[in-house]
This record gives C-alpha cells, structure tokens and sequence, in this order.
C-alpha cells in the first residue's frame, strides 16, 4: 500500500468536490483514473481519508480556522485547505493512530508537490499550531 498516493487521490478528489457538485465517489474515480492502478490497500486508505474528512468537515473546518489566524477558511487556497483537511482528519479522527510528525511531514510533501510556493510553509504553520496547541493542554 502507497498512504502517499492515497494521499494524493484523496486531495484530488476532496479538490474536486470544493468545485464539482458531484458524489465522492465519482470524484474518487476520477483521481483512481489519473493515479493509473493502485492496489485495494492504498484504494481502501483514500476512500477512509475522503469519507472521514467529509464526515468530519464541520468539525475539521472549525479547527482549521481557529488555528489560522492570517486566513478565513474560504479564502485558503482549495489545495491548502484540503491538505489541512487529510492531515487533521488523520491526527484527530483516524481509526488508525498515527504520530503527527509523520503526518505533518506527508503534508508538506504534498503541499510541495500539489501547492504554490507558500503552501508548505501555511500547511506545516496550521498544523505545527495544532500539535503545539495540544501539546499545552
């Protein structure tokens, strides 16, 4: 299995639903034709991160905007938000327990690869602030 390209399916597809109005699962598919063939694990991953951060978008999209505060939510750029939005969904609502420097880390490589010049620095900013914040408390 490949979390990064489900990553990536994930973060196209959540991109897609921010302008389409169309079913998640169609928008998966279009990303799983892009992506070419990923295995059922990776496929699997990517339909757990697009329905979680979409079950849980209300409240992931509270968290995002209490930690940014330079940008409302609908002013972010779709591909920042939507990473933002995988990597909170995988810190705080994942079944399965990952550490949040793996995810921080996965997250500006995506946003590296997917983002502008200052997405890395604005993902890595929201979401050192979370581990930060909840390091305190």
């Amino acid at each position: 299995m490949s979390r990064r390209k489900a990553r990536e399916m994930a973060l196209q597809t959540l991109y897609q639903l921010d302008f389409n109005a169309t079913e998640p699962e169609q928008a998966l598919a279009t990303a799983v034709e892009e992506a070419g063939e990923p295995d059922a694990k990776t496929m699997d991953y990517a339909w757990a991160l697009v329905s979680g951060a979409n079950a849980n978008r209300t409240a992931i999209d509270e968290i995002i905007a209490g930690a940014s505060t330079e940008w409302k939510l609908d002013r972010m750029a779709s591909v920042d938000r939507n990473i933002a939005r995988i990597a909170i969904y995988e810190m705080r609502f994942g079944s399965e327990p990952l550490t949040p420097n793996v995810v921080i880390n996965e997250a500006v490589e995506l946003a590296k690869t997917f983002g502008t010049e200052e997405s890395s620095r604005f993902v890595n900013g929201i979401l050192g602030s979370l581990v930060k914040k909840k390091g305190a408390t």
